[in-house]
């Protein structure tokens, strides 16, 4: 890389070049938004100038019980309005926001808050079982606030300092919040992988506005349009999850109305898609296929037209594409990872596909996009080569952009395998095609080597995805004394009593073995049917669960 010194005028003594902090975005929004609501589950609403004032009143809470700017704040809580108020005060204190994964075991729940040096937790009613049993193994905690649906008493021998609702009451509707250096860090969450304990990605102020104003232009662009002020927003993804995809910042941004369900329950989320009029939301394919199969829904007593989602966390199916599609639900998908923040790229259509017709659209709309302003992306080989955008040309995602997370927290060999080269490894098989979309094609863990070639497993699973009487399906590689590896695939039929057999799977792939999509020998050696598939914690397909179980 060549280095060079260009011109830096002085500024003028007396200009100001504030830091860019979370707390901006806050503001920005409550200008934008008028009389916009913030709304929880069918329990209550307020508008945007009632959710800042109540930012203000946590952060005067949280200073009572002596949080102070370095410490670290975690929530242990479902998808709620206290959540986005822990979204925006505790990281302008100057504290830390740790958004705990709640779908963890017990035992990597106490990893990570020790790891994290938690200090003072925020829980809700349903976790406090879980943390009285953790309470004596983290002793650094000082104190824990209860967020609760009803305003009852809650026996527990943890200290708890008092109910969220009642003491936020008690609190002034304004707070002075302090500046401070925009490279402080804002958040802290962790993520699993198929070995050793969970890792700590972490995000500073800086880095969250730019990844949320880039989202906010990306989300806006013309062929997309999921999201603006006069949009009704709903997450169906976890808000512990790598901030919701940063979305509700970008929502907050804008101004939007925005819907929190709780806990996600089938039943719920539909009555808040039609009685909030929900235009936009995101989730991973596993939770689509879970609303889709509400009864409401299934059944044909809602509409659902004019819904569009993001899909990403995994890759999005051409056959759950076209079932949502038959709803009249818009899908198009987007890529990332946590250690991103996690936008990369997403489906911005070129102008001569947006025009097509669905099917014309469809492979399109199931690719992970084009890479959003200020990412650079490329696919390199084992030499880290860069790779011809051809389409076929297969290797690694790598990436820069100024929001990826500098490195794992407290942990260096980690973090110097995650940016070796100086760029951010995913881990994540791809090629990229003559337009710049990125198409993944598996994660290198997860390619299964058969003879000398590698096997796409997501591809697998896309075409049986297709199949008559198949819900759902995952591949993986089991070991092959011949072959080194062959396609294992363990399917969900979509009638228990009527499962489609494992020979009309494989006669149905055969036409794909024809038609040069596949090769004969990437066809399963095995097909398992299967009451339900193995899933992480935020929805993904758990292969390291699965390749122990089979």
């Amino acid at each position: 890389m060549t280095t060079v010194t260009p011109k830096i005028l002085p500024p003028t003594p007396s200009a100001s070049n504030p830091p860019l902090l979370i707390g901006d975005l806050l503001e920005s929004g409550v200008r934008m938004a008028g009389d916009n609501q913030i709304v929880y589950r069918d329990l209550g609403r307020h508008d945007y100038r009632r959710f800042r004032e109540r930012v203000h009143q946590l952060a005067h809470l949280l200073t009572a019980q002596g949080v102070r700017a370095g410490d670290v704040v975690a929530v242990l809580d479902w998808d709620s309005h206290r959540y986005l108020e822990a979204f925006f005060a505790i990281p302008m204190l100057g504290a830390v926001l740790h958004t705990v994964n709640v779908r963890l075991s017990p035992e990597q729940i106490h990893y990570t808050m020790e790891h994290a040096e938690d200090d003072f937790v925020l829980v809700h009613q349903d976790f406090v079982p879980l943390l009285e049993g953790l309470r004596d193994r983290l002793p650094r905690i000082r104190g824990y606030l209860l967020c609760q649906e009803e305003p009852v008493d809650v026996a527990s021998a943890l200290p708890l300092v008092g109910g969220y609702e009642s003491l936020l009451a008690e609190q002034p509707r304004h707070y002075d919040f302090p500046t401070f250096d925009e490279n402080a860090v804002a958040t802290l969450f962790y993520t699993t992988g198929t070995t050793g304990n969970p890792k700590g990605v972490y995000f500073s102020h800086r880095q969250l506005v730019l990844h949320t104003l880039t989202e906010a232009s990306t989300l806006q662009a013309p062929g997309v349009e999921l999201l603006n002020r006069d949009k009704v927003y709903m997450p169906i993804t976890p808000m512990f999850h790598v901030h919701a995809w940063g979305v509700p910042y970008t929502a907050t941004l804008l101004g939007a109305t925005q819907v929190y369900p709780g806990r996600y329950e089938p039943e719920m989320l539909v009555k808040l898609l039609v009685d909030e009029k929900v235009d936009f939301s995101h989730c991973v394919p596993t939770l689509l296929g879970m609303v889709l199969g509400a009864d409401p829904i299934a059944s044909g007593r809602v509409d659902l037209s004019g819904w569009k989602l993001l899909i990403g966390g995994s890759p999005l199916t051409q056959a759950l594409a076209r079932r949502a599609h038959e709803l009249g639900i818009d899908t198009r998908s987007a890529y990332g990872m946590s250690e991103t923040c996690p936008l990369l790229t997403a489906d911005v259509l070129p102008r001569d596909i947006a025009e097509a017709d669905f099917e014309t659209q469809l492979p399109w709309r199931c690719k992970a996009g084009l890479p959003i302003p200020l990412v650079q992306l490329q696919v390199v080989d084992e030499d880290g080569k860069p790779l011809p955008s051809d389409g076929e040309s297969v290797g690694e995602v790598r990436v820069r952009a100024p929001w990826l997370t500098q490195a794992y927290y407290k942990e260096t060999t980690r973090s110097e395998v995650l940016w070796r080269d100086g760029w951010l490894h995913t881990g994540d098989v791809a090629s990229l095609d003559e337009r710049g979309f990125l198409q993944i094609r598996d994660r290198i863990k997860d390619v299964i080597k058969s003879g000398g070639e590698w096997v796409s497993s997501l591809e697998l699973e896309n075409l049986i995805a297709q199949c008559p009487g198949v819900a759902e399906v995952a591949v993986i590689g089991v070991a092959d004394d011949q072959w080194g590896e062959r396609p294992v695939a363990l399917v969900v039929p979509h009638d228990l009593n009527a499962p489609p057999e494992a020979d009309a799977v494989l006669e149905f792939l055969g036409q794909f073995v024809e038609q040069g999509r596949i090769t004969r020998w990437a066809l399963p050696a095995q097909i398992r049917l299967v009451d339900e598939i193995p899933k992480t914690s935020v929805g993904k397909l758990d292969k390291k669960r699965i390749r122990q179980e089979v």
